[in-house]
């Protein structure tokens, strides 16, 4: 067991690790990582493990940050063989509502005014659209307005699809694989990870002196330096030990894993959204047990969102689809539990934008249902860098973007620690801003979500 560490880290899930990768790399030689189970076991391996440059403002922090993160990921990528699967599939958000199309072509282009790449408009101006191949944009938006030019490219979506916009530089890839990457790298570069739970943080004059954990061999004291709060959904109680509070809390999310042996979703496709608002079609009789379940908030209109991609190789038949049509804050605790309804209402939810998934009414196939929690700010912005005792750090509050922002946080959190020279976008994600009464102005003219 080790007497000393310069870093102690506590938790591995994907913020964690990165933090341990990026402290390896800026030569911090005795870092000890701290888990009570396994690494990436607890939500960051729930994800739906997509990315995206697509963020709105007010500043540029988020696509600054994004674009660094996923300049990193490419550069693993590339560096590892594609290890962790990393594609660029895109994100194409889909309406049926003419405004929104036009609403979705402004958030576009607040977005790429803040550096996440052109907006081309099809048909109008700019290059011929290209939806997927070598000869694909690599960055920006394509803008769909013509209802023929989309359903040539995305014949599987609904008729009622009137306009789209694809963002380019989005996609997804494998937790678990860039997980165990950055695992094996941190370990190669002097890391060690402990099973074990982390019960107190020492301070001596204001700052951090040593941590305390619970193992399998009794409780032992590592003197150090420097604490990295990686806590993911128990970050907010990891502060407390320091007698600290975060303005952070938790939503549970769910995801819905099915065997698309019909073809509701070609294999090559993009993550699909649909960007729309919605009433499930009920019958007479479905609404009437629902009424008497307690469930009559799923018979009036629910929020847009309902989205989906392919799952695994090409050869496999699987589909996740997701819809956040009830996500209030609550008190994060495992294991997890979800409403037994959630796969029927995503599958019909779905329906309304790849009719396809309509076969599957009457016969489901055995749904997989699992999840995790969006640990997140008012504002959904990460907490990354010092927090007000001196030698501690943060790096959480990762939401529902905690893979596609983890290299790039990971990196931005290594430079806090050793003092190394920050970026810009780093003032958009201190800990301190929360105390900044302009900042605080700031959030309040804020969209409540913070997404897009």
């Amino acid at each position: 067991m080790p007497e000393k560490a310069d870093v102690v880290v506590c938790g591995a899930g994907i913020a964690g690790l990165a933090a341990a990768y990026h402290l390896t790399l800026a030569s911090v030689p005795n870092v000890v990582l701290i888990e009570q189970g396994e690494p990436l076991s607890l939500t960051s391996d729930k994800s739906t493990e997509c990315y995206r440059n697509f963020w709105p403002g007010p500043g540029d922090g988020m696509v600054r940050l994004m674009n660094r993160s996923l300049d990193l990921l490419d550069g693993l990528a590339l560096a590892s063989g594609d290890a962790f699967h990393l594609n660029r599939r895109g994100y194409l958000y889909c309406t049926a509502d003419r405004d929104r199309l036009q609403e979705l072509r402004r958030a576009a282009e607040e977005s790429s005014a803040l550096g996440a790449g052109p907006v081309r408009v099809h048909p109008g101006h700019g290059e011929a659209y290209c939806a997927s191949g070598p000869q694909a944009p690599i960055d920006g938006f394509d803008v769909l307005g013509e209802p023929s030019l989309l359903h040539a490219h995305f014949p599987c979506l609904s008729e009622e699809v009137f306009g789209a916009l694809h963002v380019r530089r989005a996609g997804w890839f494998s937790a678990q694989q860039l997980g165990r990457l950055l695992l094996d790298r941190a370990q190669a570069g002097g890391a060690r990870w402990l099973r074990g739970q982390v019960q107190a943080v020492e301070t001596t004059g204001g700052r951090v002196a040593a941590v305390r954990a619970a193992t399998s061999s009794g409780l032992i004291r590592i003197a150090t330096p420097a604490f990295v709060n990686a806590a993911g959904p128990f970050v907010g109680r990891v502060a407390r030990l320091l007698e600290l509070d975060l303005p952070v809390a938790c939503e549970l999310h769910a995801k819905l894993s099915i065997s698309d042996a019909l073809g509701a979703m070609p294999r090559q496709a993009p993550l699909v959204i649909l960007s729309d608002p919605q009433t499930l079609d009920w019958s007479i009789e479905e609404r009437a047990a629902l009424r008497e379940a307690g469930h009559e908030g799923l018979l009036g209109e629910l929020p847009s969102g309902v989205h989906a991609r392919p799952e695994g190789p090409d050869d496999s038949p699987m589909l996740v689809a997701l819809w956040p049509y009830h996500t209030p804050l609550v008190e994060p605790e495992f294991p997890l539990r979800f409403e037994s309804l959630y796969p029927e209402v995503v599958l019909r939810g779905l329906a309304r934008l790849l009719p396809g998934a309509r076969a599957y009414f009457d016969r489901m196939p055995r749904p997989f249902v699992d999840g995790g929690y969006y640990t997140r700010t008012r504002e959904n912005r990460p907490l990354i860098g010092p927090l007000e005792i001196e030698g501690s750090f943060v790096i959480g509050a990762l939401s529902g973007f905690g893979l596609m922002a983890s290299m790039g946080a990971g990196e931005l959190l290594a430079a806090h620690v050793t003092g190394d020279r920050l970026p810009e976008y780093a003032r958009w994600f201190v800990p301190s801003r929360h105390a900044d009464p302009a900042y605080l102005a700031l959030v309040q003219s804020m969209e409540a979500t913070g997404q897009l």
